[in-house]
């Protein structure tokens, strides 16, 4: 299935395990992929092991909590390719664990910076070439704490309240423009991201079984549902959260 044919897709936080499946299954599906990450040498390694596989995946540096060089990196990128038809704002970090009052406030900020407003300068940047275009459409990745919420993590679960919301809005905005946005809302998935806040398999084991189906999710259950957001097949889906939780919000 190539529905990417000749289409250019970004995504940030490429070179972690959720980018980098997004990053595969758009270029499975014909995508030329701009992969964007902060990590220079993971960036690289990533891009190493995927022109291994043959796959049209060019890396880009970038900080996505400084406005100006999202900016610039999106221009740069729209310059080389000629168009921006699919963004994915996959760039996010988990934080401390601790109750509201106890939490650091420098944590507290770099979490608002790297969940909210890097999504906040990304849309910023993509947008307007979308709207140039007539058509675009933008995945801001969530999570199930853009729904529910757990002790201890608190900015977290803000953070990503806070992405939904930004997706509904924008999505209003810009939908008349031909410019959809929608936000997925991954579940527990090990990666390294993960791994290293939840590195036992006894808790693994014990999330698992909260969920409605059993296991937990893998990278590509989430980058197969990003790649249907960013498709013509979901050309009347806008202002959405999808869940990819295998039930655990239905609990």
């Amino acid at each position: 299935m190539q529905r990417y044919a000749g289409k250019t897709v970004l995504v940030t936080g490429a070179a972690g395990g959720l980018g980098s499946a997004m990053c595969l299954r758009f270029a499975a599906e014909g995508a030329r992929v701009a992969a964007l990450d902060v990590d220079n040498l993971r960036l690289e390694t990533a891009c190493a092991q995927w022109r291994e596989l043959g796959h049209n995946i060019r890396p880009f540096l970038l900080d996505v909590t400084d406005a100006s060089a999202f900016k610039r990196q999106v221009e740069s990128i729209v310059e080389e390719f000629g168009r921006l038809d699919v963004a994915v704002n996959n760039a996010g970090m988990g934080g401390d664990m601790a109750p509201l009052a106890e939490y650091p406030l420098a944590t507290w900020e770099r979490v608002m910076s790297v969940n909210v407003s890097s999504v906040f300068y990304g849309m910023r940047a993509q947008i307007p070439t979308m709207c140039k275009q007539g058509h675009g459409a933008i995945i801001n990745v969530a999570s199930i704490m853009g729904s529910i919420a757990m002790p201890s993590i608190a900015p977290y679960v803000a953070s990503k309240h806070a992405v939904v919301g930004l997706t509904k809005g924008a999505a209003l905005d810009y939908g008349r423009a031909g410019v959809r946005i929608n936000a997925v809302g991954p579940s527990f998935v090990r990666t390294g991201f993960t791994a290293s806040s939840l590195p036992d398999d006894s808790t693994w084991d014990a999330l698992a079984d909260r969920h409605a189906l059993a296991g937990t999710a893998s990278p590509e259950d989430i980058a197969a549902t990003v790649a249907y957001l960013g498709s013509e097949d979901a050309r009347f889906v806008t202002g959405a959260l999808y869940l990819v939780d295998g039930g655990y919000t239905a609990t």
